[in-house]
């Protein structure tokens, strides 16, 4: 009875895979990533939060500046309206279609004249939100063409994913918040809106633009708050997009700086020339000092005026007993002398002169070894 209750259990050991090559990314972007995401275009920033500053520049320049357009539009009005007679009575036809376009052009020149500020200050604003977001580098590479972008499959895949569907939902709250704001906004001007039809021209038209303009800047408020909060989020989510598995980085680092066991089998190939060429050296050298036995250094000096000895070849304990082996079978004088072998060894590399505070303990040893070839 219980062998017929003991059932085989399958696994899927997929689940159990690695999320990618190397692991889950779990790593934080290195320098360089983050450097080639800038280049391609890929950075941090909120697009909501650019429009609500323009949007809110814009309200707050009308709101400023509102005498100033109303006195320019009413005198480009009365400007244009008097051109118009002029330019019937000088058309036997009447108003010609290259009459009205002058007029047009006119019109528009004008206006701009108004609105310059306008557009100018919008540019600026939209200019230092995105200088504050993403800082000052700008780049080509996303506006060059790409065959990927014109593929279905990735139209598709971005079309239905879990950031357009939270680019959908946003967009839905903010409808909803707009809506409300706009309404609470107009809702507090109710019983000026009814009287509408009881006051002048100039006062309905003033009354209708505090009533837009006002609304607009709490639109544009409650956008700010929505910027700043999508900008948070795209950080967050761009941090996250970055982040690296462990093989990643340990790839990242051997393409930057090269594999460390290559690196490492340089330098021992380079160290082995290095005391190569030193122990070729040592049987040119007038002598090598020791400290006896962890220490060695052999100079040269050939005599010429002006010129202090030079270290040929030096080195510590298993290096330091091949230098006095070498000189032993050469012949080269080998003088123990502590100290001396001591400074030579930590202030002087191979193929530099000895420092003048030692030229007088080095001149000594060998005046001492000359003294000995002459006797």
């Amino acid at each position: 009875m219980e062998d017929k209750l003991i059932m085989p259990l399958s696994m899927n050991l997929q689940f159990f895979a690695q999320d990618g090559p190397g692991g889950e990314k779990t790593e934080p972007a290195t320098a360089k990533k983050l450097k080639d995401a800038r280049e391609e275009g890929k950075v941090a920033k909120s697009k909501e939060l650019n429009s609500a500053f323009e949007l809110l520049s814009l309200f707050l320049i009308i709101k400023t500046l509102t005498a100033f357009f109303a006195d320019g539009f009413i005198e480009t009005f009365f400007d244009v309206y008097k051109k118009m007679p002029d330019v019937c009575r000088d058309s036997v036809s009447g108003f010609s279609g290259k009459q009205a376009q002058s007029l047009i052009n006119y019109s528009l020149i004008q206006i701009i004249k108004i609105i310059w500020p306008v557009l100018l200050i919008s540019m600026l604003v939209c200019f230092f939100t995105s200088l504050v977001q993403v800082k000052w580098k700008p780049t080509a590479k996303p506006m060059q063409p790409k065959l990927s972008k014109l593929n279905p499959a990735q139209g598709i895949k971005k079309i239905i994913s879990k950031d357009s569907l939270f680019e959908l939902l946003k967009s839905i709250i903010k409808i909803v918040l707009i809506s409300w704001i706009a309404y609470s906004s107009i809702k507090d001007y109710a019983n000026e809106l009814f009287m509408l039809y009881e006051i002048s021209l100039n006062a309905a038209i003033g009354l209708v633009g505090k009533i837009i303009i006002d609304t607009g800047i709490k639109i544009s408020i409650f956008y700010i708050v929505l910027g700043l909060s999508d900008y948070v989020y795209n950080k967050h989510k761009f941090n996250e997009d970055m982040k690296m598995t462990k093989q990643e980085v340990k790839d990242e680092f051997k393409n930057t700086e090269g594999n460390p066991e290559i690196k490492g089998r340089q330098r021992q190939v380079m160290r082995q020339a290095s005391q190569k060429r030193m122990m070729q050296a040592v049987p040119k050298a007038d002598v090598v000092i020791t400290n006896p036995t962890h220490l060695a250094v052999a100079l040269s000096y050939n005599n010429e005026p002006g010129s202090a000895p030079i270290v040929v070849a030096k080195g510590e304990d298993y290096l330091a007993m091949k230098i006095r082996e070498v000189a032993k079978e050469n012949k080269v004088e080998i003088v123990e002398n502590k100290p001396l072998a001591r400074q030579l060894y930590l202030s002087v590399d191979v193929g530099q002169e000895i420092p003048p505070e030692l030229y007088q303990a080095v001149a000594e040893i060998l005046a001492e070894i000359y003294r000995k070839k002459m006797a």
